[in-house]
């Protein structure tokens, strides 16, 4: 029975809608709760595979929260070991930090529902087919990353041009959040921090406009986050290709 190592870094933030496919595929689920233990040293050796959840830290904070640091190793060592990886939002840009992209302050935020297009890289994915084309995602995110050198530029949407990127067979990174359902977007919009978040964009977007965009796109997204996500389930246990990255020190 395959093990998954599970970062999560809020209680805010947990594995969604993943977490029902996970166990029904009979996978096993070991949660490293950061927030709970910022101190856990989790051992990446005796997992299949990592997935790295979101959060309202950046990867810039890794003076005041030394975890961050602790992940991008375990991160590294996955990628060597070449074990399935899947980022989620802050997951992403630690990812994308890890093989040596940029991660900023986006010039715009996105929260809410956004158009998400596929390139002609993602339309033929093996894991992110499912959203090929056109399809509305979830977002909620201020920063942003480069498509690491060497990897595949999987999507964008007209307000950030770098939504997700593989790299090797098995590593993704997601901008976006497929994980979500009703109950957890409405957590989200009663959490004070996100809340905070939302108000600061003005006219651009509002709860309403949330709530109403929900209801129209969250059926299609979901289903088509199952596909994404058993695809990315599939590369569990599959023969492992080891890589060699770049030594370096996380700043």
């Amino acid at each position: 029975m395959p093990r998954i190592l599970v970062f999560q870094h809020v209680a805010a933030e947990p594995l969604g809608t993943l977490d029902p496919l996970i166990r029904r595929r009979g996978h096993r689920i070991r949660f490293t709760n950061f927030d709970r233990d910022p101190q856990a040293q989790p051992n990446v050796d005796r997992y299949r595979g990592l997935i790295v959840l979101g959060g309202p830290m950046n990867v810039e904070d890794q003076a005041q929260r030394p975890h961050l640091r602790t992940e991008l190793l375990a991160i590294e060592r996955m990628l060597e070991q070449g074990k399935p990886v899947l980022g989620i939002c802050l997951g992403a840009q630690l990812l994308a930090h890890v093989l040596g992209a940029p991660v900023r302050k986006h010039h715009r935020p996105e929260i809410g529902w956004y158009p998400l297009q596929t390139t002609e890289a993602g339309h033929g994915d093996p894991v992110l087919a499912p959203l090929a084309g056109t399809a509305p995602v979830f977002q909620w995110h201020r920063y942003s990353f480069e498509v690491p050198q060497g990897a595949h530029h999987l999507a964008r949407t007209d307000t950030c041009e770098q939504q997700a990127f593989r790299w090797g067979d098995n590593a993704y990174g997601f901008q976006f959040h497929l994980e979500m359902d009703v109950p957890l977007i409405e957590r989200w919009l009663a959490n004070p921090v996100y809340r905070e978040e939302l108000a600061e964009l003005g006219h651009d977007t509002s709860e309403a406009a949330i709530r109403a965009h929900t209801l129209e796109h969250i059926h299609a997204m979901q289903t088509r986050a199952d596909a994404v996500f058993n695809n990315f389930l599939d590369l569990i246990g599959q023969p492992q290709r080891r890589y060699t990255l770049p030594s370096r020190e996380w700043v």
